[in-house]
């Protein structure tokens, strides 16, 4: 199911740098896609994970339906951690009990989409 909602673009899949063990972790999380092209996404807990291991290393891969990309992730406070808890409840409707009790980042794309229905970047090239 959770695959299913990735490839339909309802939520991401967001592979992170585990901050203990150095593994690749993966978490499915909600989004929302602003206005620039940045994916805003919250933690329900502080002690979320991937939440934990985006604050160790921003370096992260993201996939939304048949693309995949390397991102950056921006921790988000105050105001802009607010906002984007508001987005995502306005997003998906009645929150997780505990939205916004965790970090909140924001994820800028730090290379070319890979479409991965055909291999190649979102252009149709060959991926390096």
């Amino acid at each position: 199911m959770e695959d299913d909602l990735v490839t339909w673009g309802r939520v991401l899949r967001i592979e992170t740098r585990g901050r203990v063990s150095g593994r690749t972790a993966r978490a499915t999380v909600g989004f929302v896609e602003r206005p620039n092209g940045t994916l805003i996404v919250a933690a329900s807990s502080p002690g979320a994970d991937w939440g934990r291991n985006l604050l160790a290393d921003p370096a992260c891969r993201v996939t939304v339906g048949d693309a995949a990309w390397a991102a950056t992730a921006r921790p988000l406070a105050g105001a802009e951690h607010a906002a984007a808890v508001r987005d995502l409840i306005l997003r998906y409707g009645t929150p997780s009990e505990g939205l916004g009790a965790g970090p909140a980042f924001e994820l800028t794309r730090a290379g070319p989409a890979v479409d991965l229905t055909r291999g190649g970047d979102a252009r149709g090239s060959a991926p390096d």
